[in-house]
């Protein structure tokens, strides 16, 4: 019983750690973001080859490629389309 809840606790409290890992990309409500598929043209076009394409948070996260052929994790910003943080 006491190693379920030391676990419990653990996990708790590293589960606001996790949600600060992803920056923070726009204030702006989600009607003011370019639609994915513009999104993902734009990125296409800095040269990046995209593996996954999702949204985290209030960011567009991209997996993949970029224009080096190196391993790339990108957030964007999704109302101007910005890069906002990279990682790999």
């Amino acid at each position: 019983m006491m190693m379920k809840l030391v676990a419990a606790i653990a996990i708790a409290s590293a589960t606001p750690v996790l949600a600060l890992a992803s920056p923070s990309c726009t204030g702006e409500p989600k009607s003011k973001w370019m639609s994915e598929e513009a999104m993902k043209a734009k990125i296409d076009a800095m040269g990046y080859k995209v593996k996954t394409f999702e949204v985290t948070g209030n960011c567009y996260e991209i997996y993949g490629k970029d224009k080096d052929g190196s391993r790339a994790e990108v957030y964007f910003n999704p109302v101007s389309g910005t890069i906002v943080q990279k990682g790999d």
